[in-house]
């Protein structure tokens, strides 16, 4: 779905939900910002291809975060392409993404026996040999990468412990990741069964309101992009009041 001059919202289905990496470009290059789940490759150069954009113009993948739904298609996508591709991704999730720890949320030493027996077996044989990548820079929070008219990185942790939001500045779009979702066009905070630390999470949305931001992307939801300002502000001040619980 294309959002803006040279920025599109991807729409990658599976197993009944859908995923929304962002696709950003320009004359000379495409960046990517997160990769779906593992085998979606040919969903992603199909859904590049109706934007547009070829898949050979890809020159960055930006990674939010370490989880396996992020990562997820990056081995592949950095396998078939015949160019260059830089990864980016936060410092603390950088050894979970290279493969150095098990990635938090799905090792299968935290998880309970239970659980662990609850999942399908191709779930089980993913959490035990997850998709790992070499990340060739590490972003900082402010960063502005030179992609596309500038992406600002906006360090925003608590769902992981590296977890990055990313501000488009030419078409003033917030790729949100996994710090908020978007349910019926409404902006919310992150889904606390998913998150590491619910109270950094809540608090990392305060850094939002300072961007110029007319619409979000959020890596599950989609776009939202009613009233955007007034939303957050609501949001924020509604989470600080429960972070202030906490």
């Amino acid at each position: 779905m294309k959002i803006s001059n040279g920025v599109a919202m991807l729409e990658l289905k599976v197993q009944g939900f859908v995923l929304n990496p962002t696709l950003v470009w320009d004359d000379e290059t495409a960046v990517l910002i997160d990769a779906g789940m593992p085998g979606q490759l040919e969903q992603i150069r199909a859904a590049m291809s109706e934007a547009g954009v070829s898949f050979h113009k890809l020159k960055a993948v930006i990674l939010t975060h370490q989880d396996l739904d992020h990562i997820g298609s990056l081995p592949e996508i950095l396998k078939e392409s015949t160019n260059r591709i830089e990864v980016y991704a936060h410092e603390l999730d950088k050894p979970y993404i290279e493969g150095d720890l098990p990635l938090i949320k799905t090792d299968p030493n935290r998880i309970s026996k239970e659980e662990w027996v609850s999942l399908p077996e191709e779930m089980r044989i993913l959490y035990q040999n997850p998709p790992k990548v070499k990340v060739d820079k590490t972003v900082d929070d402010g960063q502005e990468l030179p992609y596309c008219g500038g992406i600002r990185v906006i360090f925003t942790p608590g769902h992981t412990p590296g977890h990055i939001s990313l501000y488009l500045k030419q078409s003033k779009i917030l790729v949100a990741g996994d710090a908020m979702i978007c349910l019926n066009g409404s902006l919310h905070g992150p889904v606390q069964r998913t998150t590491l630390d619910m109270n950094t999470a809540l608090r990392s949305l305060e850094k939002f309101l300072d961007l110029d931001i007319e619409s979000v992307i959020c890596y599950h939801g989609g776009i939202c992009n009613g009233n955007v300002k007034n939303q957050l502000q609501h949001l924020v001040r509604q989470d600080g009041n429960i972070a202030e619980k906490k």
